[in-house]
C-alpha cells in the first residue's frame, strides 16, 4: 500500500496473473471449462516469467479450492510438485483442503478458516461456516468439511444457498446432487424430487445459454 502511495507502478506480470487467475476461477464455477484453462494458463505464464515457484504453487492452490468448493475432491497435484518451495501458509493450506489439517498449522490458515479447521464437532464446525462471509471461502470450507465427513445438513443448505447466491452452476449443481442422494437415502421422496427438479432447471437453463 505504501508503495501504491509512493506512485511505484505494479509490475505487468502481477496484475495480468491476479486477472487471469481470477478470471479463471470465475470461468470455473460458472461451469465454463474451456476459459478457465486458457485463463490459468495465462497466469502461470505471467508467474513463470519471474521464477517464483512459490508464487506459482499459491495459483495451484486457488484452482484446487475451486474445485473442493464443487466438490471435486481429487488430488492437488500440480500443487504437490511445487510444495517444497511452497511457505509454510501454503503448505497449510493444501493440507486444509485434503482434510488433513494439522492442529498446530491451524493458525496458518487465512483467517476465515481457521475456526471451522479447529471446530471441536460437527455442529461446531457447521456454526462456525456460517461465519465466514466470503462466498467462495464459504464453498471451501463446506467442500472440507464434506471430504472429512463432517457435513451436516446445515452445511449443505449454506453451500447450496451460497452458491445459488452467486449464480455458481458449477457448484450448485454438485450440492443440490448431494442434498438430492441424502433426502432418497432418508426416503424423503417428495424433497428429492423437488432438488431434482431444481437440478433439471439449472442444467436446462446452462444448455440454452450454449451457442
Amino acid at each position: 500500500m505504501l508503495a501504491a502511495c509512493a506512485g511505484t507502478p505494479v509490475p505487468d506480470w502481477q496484475m495480468n496473473a491476479k486477472t487471469a487467475t481470477e478470471r479463471a476461477t470465475a470461468a470455473y464455477l460458472e461451469g465454463n471449462t474451456r476459459v478457465e484453462t486458457q485463463e490459468f494458463k495465462q497466469a502461470r505464464s505471467e508467474i513463470a516469467r519471474t521464477g517464483r515457484a512459490d508464487l506459482l504453487a499459491r495459483v495451484e492452490l486457488t484452482r484446487c479450492a475451486s474445485r473442493v468448493a464443487s466438490l471435486v475432491l481429487e488430488d492437488c497435484t500440480e500443487f504437490e510438485k511445487l510444495r517444497q518451495d511452497a511457505a509454510a501458509p501454503e503448505r497449510a493450506y493444501a493440507d486444509f483442503l485434503a482434510g488433513r489439517i494439522k492442529t498446530q498449522d491451524i493458525a496458518l490458515l487465512p483467517p476465515q478458516h481457521r475456526a471451522v479447521a479447529g471446530a471441536a464437532s460437527d455442529t461446531a464446525a457447521a456454526a462456525a461456516l456460517q461465519n465466514i462471509e466470503d462466498p467462495l471461502a464459504k464453498l471451501v470450507a463446506a467442500g472440507v468439511l464434506f471430504r472429512s465427513k463432517r457435513a451436516t445438513p446445515a452445511v449443505l443448505s449454506a453451500a447450496v444457498d451460497t452458491a445459488s447466491a452467486q449464480g455458481w452452476r458449477r457448484p450448485l449443481l454438485a450440492w443440490l446432487g448431494v442434498q438430492a442422494l441424502r433426502a432418497e437415502h432418508a426416503g424423503d421422496s417428495v424433497a428429492a424430487a423437488q432438488l431434482r427438479r431444481r437440478i433439471a432447471l439449472v442444467q436446462n437453463a446452462a444448455t440454452s445459454s450454449q451457442p
